[in-house]
């Protein structure tokens, strides 16, 4: 029995980690400012995530960009907010996005996922 709890939470985390969820998590009526410019350099090996607004203690605050460890396979994308119909503001958190061709669009938007030729 315990086993199988394991089993189910670990696969509930992992599953999660990996996925990019279509929620938001925090919805607000101001609209974030815009992003600020991070100047940072390439580092083989190395994905920039971009800094982003979050919404801390009734305000938006900024959260500088930072790198993480490349995932081969992968493309990150970003945390984003996003206006939907009554005019509120959801923040969304990013994550890995499987791109088996590499071409830099996920798999899951992508039309032709195995063409790595594809422009």
């Amino acid at each position: 029995m315990k086993t199988t709890k394991f089993l189910l939470g670990a696969l509930i985390v992992s599953a999660s980690a990996f996925a990019l969820p279509s929620f938001a998590d925090v919805y607000i009526d101001l609209a974030p400012p815009r992003p600020r410019v991070e100047r940072y350099e390439p580092r083989a090996g190395y994905a920039w995530i971009p800094g982003n607004w979050q919404w801390k203690n009734g305000r938006h605050d900024w959260v500088a960009g930072h790198y993480v460890a490349d995932r081969k396979g992968y493309r990150y994308e970003g945390d984003r907010w996003v206006q939907n119909d009554k005019n509120k503001w959801g923040y969304q958190h990013g994550g890995w996005s499987y791109d088996r061709d590499g071409d830099g669009t996920p798999d899951r938007t992508d039309r032709a996922p195995n063409n790595p030729n594809r422009h």
